[in-house]
């Protein structure tokens, strides 16, 4: 397994386990928790994406990576995670 493989691997992962926990009623979508495990699932998939020159996918992930970035960072003071 490519070093490639095993990033995507990763982010896929952190992204899959965001998605079962909202699904599962366990974390809101509007939680910080679920923002920043999108944002670092998509980061970690857009890197190996890159690693790999899937331009297709380096665009997906970087677009979503970078809407869960701002919707992290609009998250007003005192909401509950």
């Amino acid at each position: 397994m490519k070093l490639s493989d095993i990033i995507a691997s990763i982010g896929v992962i952190i992204l899959l386990i965001a998605f079962v926990l909202n699904l599962l009623n366990k974390l809101s979508s509007e939680s910080r928790v679920y923002k920043l495990l999108n944002f670092i699932g998509a980061g970690t998939c857009c890197y190996a994406s890159y690693m790999v020159s899937f331009y297709p996918f380096v665009v997906l992930e970087g677009v979503w990576g970078t809407v869960a970035l701002v919707s992290l960072l609009r998250v007003p003071r005192g909401t509950s995670v």
